[in-house]
Protein backbone atom coordinates (compact mmCIF):
# COMPACT_ATOMS: atom_id res chain seq x y z
CA UNK A 1 0.00 0.00 0.00
CA UNK A 2 1.28 3.49 -0.89
CA UNK A 3 2.44 5.63 2.11
CA UNK A 4 -0.15 8.29 1.19
CA UNK A 5 -2.93 5.71 1.45
CA UNK A 6 -1.62 4.49 4.82
CA UNK A 7 -1.57 8.09 6.07
CA UNK A 8 -5.15 8.60 4.91
CA UNK A 9 -6.41 5.43 6.60
CA UNK A 10 -4.55 6.23 9.82
CA UNK A 11 -6.25 9.63 9.95
CA UNK A 12 -9.59 7.99 9.19
CA UNK A 13 -8.99 5.50 12.02
CA UNK A 14 -8.21 8.31 14.46
CA UNK A 15 -11.51 9.98 13.56
CA UNK A 16 -13.65 6.84 13.42
CA UNK A 17 -12.32 5.18 16.57
CA UNK A 18 -13.74 7.59 19.17
CA UNK A 19 -17.01 7.84 17.23
CA UNK A 20 -17.48 4.06 17.17
CA UNK A 21 -16.63 3.90 20.87
CA UNK A 22 -19.36 6.46 21.56
CA UNK A 23 -21.80 4.56 19.31
CA UNK A 24 -21.08 1.40 21.25
CA UNK A 25 -22.03 3.02 24.54
CA UNK A 26 -25.17 4.46 22.99
CA UNK A 27 -26.26 1.10 21.54
CA UNK A 28 -25.71 -0.66 24.88
CA UNK A 29 -27.59 2.10 26.72
CA UNK A 30 -30.56 1.65 24.36
CA UNK A 31 -30.39 -2.12 24.90
CA UNK A 32 -30.42 -1.65 28.67
CA UNK A 33 -33.30 0.81 28.38
CA UNK A 34 -35.37 -1.77 26.49
CA UNK A 35 -34.54 -4.49 29.00
CA UNK A 36 -35.36 -2.27 32.00
CA UNK A 37 -38.65 -0.95 30.62
CA UNK A 38 -41.50 -3.37 31.42
CA UNK A 39 -43.98 -4.26 28.70
CA UNK A 40 -47.19 -2.24 29.06
CA UNK A 41 -50.74 -2.97 28.00
CA UNK A 42 -52.02 -0.09 25.91
CA UNK A 43 -55.20 0.56 27.90
CA UNK A 44 -53.29 0.82 31.17
CA UNK A 45 -49.98 2.31 29.98
CA UNK A 46 -48.53 5.00 32.23
CA UNK A 47 -47.42 8.34 30.86
CA UNK A 48 -43.67 8.55 30.23
CA UNK A 49 -41.28 6.03 28.72
CA UNK A 50 -43.27 3.00 27.64
CA UNK A 51 -42.82 -0.23 25.73
CA UNK A 52 -45.77 -1.61 23.77
CA UNK A 53 -46.24 -4.33 21.20
CA UNK A 54 -49.20 -4.88 18.95
CA UNK A 55 -50.54 -4.82 15.41
CA UNK A 56 -50.16 -1.76 13.19
CA UNK A 57 -53.31 -0.24 11.70
CA UNK A 58 -53.54 2.66 9.23
CA UNK A 59 -55.01 6.06 9.95
CA UNK A 60 -54.31 7.60 6.54
CA UNK A 61 -54.46 6.37 2.97
CA UNK A 62 -50.78 6.08 2.03
CA UNK A 63 -48.87 4.26 -0.69
CA UNK A 64 -45.15 3.62 -1.02
CA UNK A 65 -43.67 6.22 -3.41
CA UNK A 66 -41.65 3.60 -5.30
CA UNK A 67 -43.79 0.45 -5.14
CA UNK A 68 -47.26 2.01 -5.00
CA UNK A 69 -48.25 -0.53 -2.33
CA UNK A 70 -50.75 0.54 0.37
CA UNK A 71 -49.07 1.12 3.71
CA UNK A 72 -49.34 3.15 6.90
CA UNK A 73 -45.70 4.32 7.02
CA UNK A 74 -42.86 4.41 4.50
CA UNK A 75 -39.17 5.22 4.36
CA UNK A 76 -37.07 5.68 1.23
CA UNK A 77 -33.45 6.41 0.46
CA UNK A 78 -31.48 7.07 -2.71
CA UNK A 79 -27.77 6.24 -3.04
CA UNK A 80 -25.11 6.91 -5.66
CA UNK A 81 -22.14 4.72 -6.59
CA UNK A 82 -18.89 5.91 -4.97
CA UNK A 83 -15.24 5.43 -5.94
CA UNK A 84 -14.89 2.31 -3.77
CA UNK A 85 -17.73 0.71 -5.79
CA UNK A 86 -19.97 0.97 -2.75
CA UNK A 87 -23.00 3.18 -2.19
CA UNK A 88 -23.33 6.64 -0.62
CA UNK A 89 -26.81 7.65 0.52
CA UNK A 90 -27.64 11.11 -0.80
CA UNK A 91 -31.34 11.38 0.08
CA UNK A 92 -33.64 10.06 2.80
CA UNK A 93 -37.33 10.64 3.36
CA UNK A 94 -40.21 9.24 5.41
CA UNK A 95 -43.98 9.69 5.41
CA UNK A 96 -44.33 10.80 9.04
CA UNK A 97 -48.15 10.51 9.24
CA UNK A 98 -49.60 9.00 12.44
CA UNK A 99 -50.82 5.41 12.59
CA UNK A 100 -52.45 3.17 15.18
CA UNK A 101 -51.07 0.23 17.12
CA UNK A 102 -53.53 -2.16 18.75
CA UNK A 103 -53.14 -4.90 21.32
CA UNK A 104 -55.86 -6.95 23.00
CA UNK A 105 -56.61 -4.15 25.48
CA UNK A 106 -56.76 -0.98 23.41
CA UNK A 107 -55.42 1.37 20.75
CA UNK A 108 -52.60 3.92 20.80
CA UNK A 109 -51.88 6.62 18.24
CA UNK A 110 -48.23 6.72 17.14
CA UNK A 111 -46.49 9.81 15.74
CA UNK A 112 -43.41 8.33 14.01
CA UNK A 113 -41.52 11.57 13.33
CA UNK A 114 -38.01 11.32 14.76
CA UNK A 115 -38.19 7.57 15.43
CA UNK A 116 -35.43 5.08 14.80
CA UNK A 117 -37.52 2.92 12.48
CA UNK A 118 -36.15 -0.58 11.91
CA UNK A 119 -38.10 -1.92 8.96
CA UNK A 120 -37.25 -4.58 6.41
CA UNK A 121 -36.53 -3.53 2.83
CA UNK A 122 -39.61 -3.86 0.65
CA UNK A 123 -38.08 -2.60 -2.60
CA UNK A 124 -34.41 -2.37 -3.56
CA UNK A 125 -33.38 -1.66 -7.14
CA UNK A 126 -30.21 -0.50 -8.87
CA UNK A 127 -30.60 1.51 -12.07
CA UNK A 128 -28.56 3.47 -14.56
CA UNK A 129 -29.33 7.14 -14.00
CA UNK A 130 -29.85 7.84 -17.70
CA UNK A 131 -32.51 5.12 -17.94
CA UNK A 132 -34.53 5.53 -14.75
CA UNK A 133 -37.99 3.99 -14.46
CA UNK A 134 -40.73 6.59 -14.37
CA UNK A 135 -41.60 6.26 -10.64
CA UNK A 136 -38.04 7.09 -9.59
CA UNK A 137 -37.64 9.97 -12.03
CA UNK A 138 -41.02 11.38 -11.00
CA UNK A 139 -40.21 11.10 -7.29
CA UNK A 140 -36.95 13.02 -7.64
CA UNK A 141 -38.68 15.74 -9.66
CA UNK A 142 -41.53 16.05 -7.15
CA UNK A 143 -39.03 16.33 -4.29
CA UNK A 144 -37.11 18.96 -6.30
CA UNK A 145 -33.78 17.34 -5.40
CA UNK A 146 -31.10 19.89 -6.27
CA UNK A 147 -28.46 17.43 -7.54
CA UNK A 148 -30.77 14.94 -9.23
CA UNK A 149 -29.42 15.70 -12.73
CA UNK A 150 -25.84 15.17 -11.55
CA UNK A 151 -26.75 11.90 -9.78
CA UNK A 152 -28.31 10.57 -12.97
CA UNK A 153 -24.92 10.58 -14.70
CA UNK A 154 -24.03 7.39 -12.79
CA UNK A 155 -25.69 4.39 -11.18
CA UNK A 156 -28.39 4.87 -8.54
CA UNK A 157 -29.86 2.60 -5.88
CA UNK A 158 -33.42 3.04 -4.64
CA UNK A 159 -34.67 1.51 -1.40
CA UNK A 160 -38.14 1.54 0.11
CA UNK A 161 -39.25 0.21 3.50
CA UNK A 162 -42.93 -0.20 4.35
CA UNK A 163 -44.97 -0.78 7.49
CA UNK A 164 -48.21 -2.34 6.31
CA UNK A 165 -51.63 -2.92 7.77
CA UNK A 166 -51.75 -5.88 10.18
CA UNK A 167 -47.99 -6.25 10.68
CA UNK A 168 -46.71 -6.78 14.24
CA UNK A 169 -44.74 -3.85 15.62
CA UNK A 170 -42.63 -3.18 18.73
CA UNK A 171 -42.46 0.40 20.03
CA UNK A 172 -40.33 2.04 22.69
CA UNK A 173 -41.28 5.68 23.11
CA UNK A 174 -42.85 8.29 25.33
CA UNK A 175 -46.55 7.93 26.10
CA UNK A 176 -48.63 11.08 26.47
CA UNK A 177 -52.33 11.79 27.04
CA UNK A 178 -54.32 11.90 23.83
CA UNK A 179 -55.11 15.41 22.55
CA UNK A 180 -58.71 16.59 22.55
CA UNK A 181 -58.59 16.86 18.77
CA UNK A 182 -56.97 14.02 16.82
CA UNK A 183 -57.55 15.38 13.30
CA UNK A 184 -54.16 16.11 11.70
CA UNK A 185 -55.44 19.23 10.01
CA UNK A 186 -56.67 20.74 13.29
CA UNK A 187 -54.45 19.44 16.08
CA UNK A 188 -51.30 21.53 16.53
CA UNK A 189 -49.71 18.74 18.53
CA UNK A 190 -50.17 16.36 15.63
CA UNK A 191 -48.54 18.68 13.11
CA UNK A 192 -45.67 19.33 15.47
CA UNK A 193 -45.17 15.60 15.99
CA UNK A 194 -45.21 14.55 12.34
CA UNK A 195 -43.11 17.33 10.90
CA UNK A 196 -45.03 16.95 7.64
CA UNK A 197 -47.18 20.07 7.50
CA UNK A 198 -47.18 20.00 3.71
CA UNK A 199 -48.39 16.40 3.52
CA UNK A 200 -51.95 15.98 4.76
CA UNK A 201 -53.33 12.65 3.58
CA UNK A 202 -56.95 11.64 3.55
CA UNK A 203 -57.88 10.06 6.89
CA UNK A 204 -59.46 6.68 6.22
CA UNK A 205 -59.77 5.20 9.72
CA UNK A 206 -60.39 6.91 13.02
CA UNK A 207 -60.45 5.25 16.43
CA UNK A 208 -60.59 8.51 18.39
CA UNK A 209 -62.91 7.09 21.05
CA UNK A 210 -60.73 4.01 21.50
CA UNK A 211 -57.36 5.76 21.70
CA UNK A 212 -55.88 5.37 25.19
CA UNK A 213 -52.97 7.76 24.50
CA UNK A 214 -50.34 8.69 21.99
CA UNK A 215 -46.74 7.54 21.67
CA UNK A 216 -44.00 9.73 20.23
CA UNK A 217 -40.43 10.88 20.81
CA UNK A 218 -40.14 12.52 24.21
CA UNK A 219 -38.68 15.91 25.03
CA UNK A 220 -36.48 14.51 27.81
CA UNK A 221 -35.94 10.86 26.80
CA UNK A 222 -35.12 11.00 23.09
CA UNK A 223 -34.97 7.24 22.52
CA UNK A 224 -37.85 6.31 20.22
CA UNK A 225 -37.82 2.99 18.36
CA UNK A 226 -40.36 1.49 15.96
CA UNK A 227 -39.35 -2.02 14.95
CA UNK A 228 -40.75 -4.97 13.06
CA UNK A 229 -38.35 -7.16 15.05
CA UNK A 230 -39.32 -8.65 18.39
CA UNK A 231 -37.87 -7.28 21.62
CA UNK A 232 -35.60 -10.33 21.91
CA UNK A 233 -34.11 -9.93 18.44
CA UNK A 234 -33.77 -6.18 18.88
CA UNK A 235 -31.82 -6.46 22.15
CA UNK A 236 -29.63 -9.20 20.66
CA UNK A 237 -28.79 -7.01 17.66
CA UNK A 238 -28.10 -3.96 19.83
CA UNK A 239 -25.85 -5.99 22.13
CA UNK A 240 -23.78 -7.47 19.31
CA UNK A 241 -23.40 -4.15 17.57
CA UNK A 242 -22.67 -2.26 20.80
CA UNK A 243 -19.90 -4.60 21.96
CA UNK A 244 -18.51 -4.72 18.43
CA UNK A 245 -18.23 -0.93 18.35
CA UNK A 246 -16.65 -0.85 21.81
CA UNK A 247 -13.94 -3.27 20.67
CA UNK A 248 -13.41 -1.82 17.21
CA UNK A 249 -13.28 1.83 18.30
CA UNK A 250 -10.21 1.57 20.57
CA UNK A 251 -8.49 -0.77 18.08
CA UNK A 252 -8.82 1.80 15.28
CA UNK A 253 -7.67 4.60 17.58
CA UNK A 254 -4.59 2.62 18.63
CA UNK A 255 -3.75 1.87 15.00
CA UNK A 256 -3.92 5.56 14.10
CA UNK A 257 -1.86 6.63 17.11
CA UNK A 258 0.74 3.92 16.56
CA UNK A 259 1.23 4.92 12.94
CA UNK A 260 1.84 8.56 13.80
CA UNK A 261 4.05 7.83 16.80
CA UNK A 262 6.24 5.53 14.68
CA UNK A 263 6.43 7.86 11.70
CA UNK A 264 6.54 11.25 13.39
CA UNK A 265 10.38 11.15 13.82
CA UNK A 266 10.73 10.38 10.09
CA UNK A 267 8.55 13.34 9.20
CA UNK A 268 10.55 15.62 11.49
CA UNK A 269 13.85 14.48 9.94
CA UNK A 270 12.58 15.02 6.41
CA UNK A 271 12.02 18.66 7.29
Amino acid sequence: MHPTQITFWSLAALGAGPYLFYRGFRELRTRQLIQNTPRARIRSMAMGLVEVEGVAEPRSALVGPFSGRPCLYWQVDIATRNRQRGWTIVHRNASGQPFYVRDDTGVALVYPHGADCRLAFGVEEECLGLALPEMYSQYMSEQNLAFRHLWRLGALRFRERLLEDGQPVFILGTAMPKPQVLDISEAAVALDATGTDAMRPFVTHTHAREVAGLVRRGDNERVFIISQESERMLTLELGLRGWGYLLLGPALTLFGLAYWLLNLPLFMKSR
